[in-house]
C-alpha cells in the first residue's frame, strides 16, 4: 500500500559541498569503455528502460541505487498493475521485472550515483570515486513523497499510512479514514476515498487552503468529508492489526484529542530527485524534469522517464510505459548521433 516510486537517494561525496557543480569534482578512476546507455535509478521505468535497451542489443548498464527497486519494494500489495489477477507482493514483482531485463543484458549495479557530468559527450557518471562514460542517459530516480515523520508513522507505513487514494483507496472500503493536507491534492484525494471508505476527515494544520475554489468545495460539499482545520498529526496510533488512528494537536492552544481511524493518507507534496544533475537539465518550478522531445530532455542524448517527469499519474504502469519510450527514443537518437 504505497505510491509507486522509484528511488535513488542523493549521496555527496564526503568532505564536499553538495551544491559543488559535478564539472569541478574530482573524477577518480576513469573506465575506458564508453556505454551506449546508462540508467539512473530503478522502479517500473528503470527496469522497462533495461529490458526494451537490452532487446535492442545497446548493453545498458544500470546503477538502480542501494534501494534497488524503489519504495515498490515496501510494499505489501499491488493490485493495479496488468498481468496479475490475484495482485502481487512490490518487493516480488520488482524482483521479476529485474530478472527479466538482466535476462535480454541488463547490467545492474545496486549502487548510487554521486554526479554526473552533461556538458559534453561522451557524458559522465561519477559513481563512488570511479567515472562511466557513456553516449546517453535515462534518469529514471522517481520522486519522494514528503513524509510528516510523526511518531509511530515508520511502522505504519505500507499498513495503514499512505501516499497515494488511487493506488490504495480500494483497501479501505467502508472504513474511517484520515487525509492530511490543505492542496489540491489532498482536496481530490478525499473526495476519491468517498467511493469506499464510509468517512473521510480532512486534515489541516491552518483554516486556509491552498487547492483552488473548486477542489476545495468539492470536498466541502460532499457529505462524506468532514474538514477539522487548525489540526495536526502529533502521533499515529496502532496496535498488532495496524493503524487504529491518530493523536490530534490543535495548533491555536496545543490541546489533544485522540481520533479513531484504520486508514490513512498524507497528501503533502513530493521532491523529485534531481540534485545529482547539478542544475544541467531543466526543470520546472518544481523540479521535475521537463521533456523537450518526446522523453529527451534539455540536454540532447539525456532522456527521463517515470516519476521524476510524471507530475499528474504517478503510478506504476505509466511509469513502465515512460520506460519504453525512452528506451525506443535512445535507440533511435544513438543511431542518428553516435557513429
Amino acid at each position: 500500500m504505497f505510491r509507486f516510486y522509484s528511488f535513488l537517494p542523493r549521496k555527496t561525496v564526503a568532505g564536499e559541498s553538495s551544491n559543488t557543480p559535478a564539472l569541478h569534482r574530482p573524477m577518480g578512476t576513469v573506465m575506458s569503455e564508453v556505454r551506449n546507455v546508462i540508467i539512473i535509478g530503478s522502479g517500473p521505468a528503470g527496469y522497462t528502460a533495461g529490458l526494451y535497451a537490452g532487446r535492442a542489443m545497446l548493453n545498458p548498464l544500470m546503477f538502480a541505487g542501494y534501494m534497488s527497486g524503489g519504495q515498490l519494494m515496501l510494499t505489501s500489495d499491488i493490485e493495479n498493475f496488468p498481468g496479475y489477477p490475484e495482485g502481487i507482493a512490490g518487493p516480488e514483482m520488482m524482483m521479476q521485472l529485474r530478472e527479466q531485463a538482466e535476462r535480454f543484458g541488463l547490467e545492474v549495479q545496486d549502487r548510487n550515483v554521486d554526479e554526473v557530468d552533461v556538458s559534453q559527450r561522451p557524458f559522465k557518471v561519477m559513481v563512488e570515486g570511479e567515472t562511466y562514460l557513456t553516449h546517453s542517459i535515462i534518469v529514471c530516480t522517481g520522486a519522494e513523497s514528503v513524509w510528516l515523520n510523526a511518531p509511530g508513522e515508520a511502522e505504519q507505513k505500507g499498513r495503514g499510512i499512505s501516499t497515494c487514494a488511487t493506488c490504495d483507496g480500494a483497501f479501505f472500503r467502508d472504513e474511517h479514514v484520515l487525509v492530511i493536507g490543505g492542496g489540491d491534492s489532498a482536496c481530490e484525494e478525499a473526495t476519491f476515498l468517498t467511493r469506499f471508505a464510509s468517512k473521510v476527515t480532512l486534515i489541516h494544520r491552518r483554516d486556509v487552503f491552498k487547492a483552488s475554489t473548486i477542489m476545495y468545495e468539492r470536498a466541502a460539499n460532499n457529505p462524506k468529508i468532514e474538514i477539522r482545520t487548525f489540526r495536526q498529526i502529533k502521533e499515529w496510533l496502532s496496535d498488532d492489526k495496524g493503524l487504529t488512528g491518530a493523536v490530534l494537536e490543535n495548533t491555536q492552544d496545543g490541546t489533544t484529542e485522540t481520533i479513531e481511524a484504520t486508514g490513512a493518507f498524507i497528501a503533502i507534496g513530493h521532491t523529485p530527485i534531481t540534485d545529482f544533475l547539478g542544475g544541467q537539465v531543466e526543470t520546472d518550478a518544481n523540479g521535475y524534469i521537463v521533456h523537450k522531445e518526446h522523453t529527451m530532455t534539455s540536454v540532447p542524448g539525456v532522456f527521463a522517464a517515470g516519476d521524476v517527469v510524471d507530475t499528474r499519474y504517478k503510478q506504476a504502469i505509466t511509469a513502465a510505459g515512460m520506460g519504453c519510450s525512452a528506451a525506443i527514443d535512445v535507440e533511435k537518437w544513438l543511431e542518428e548521433n553516435v557513429h
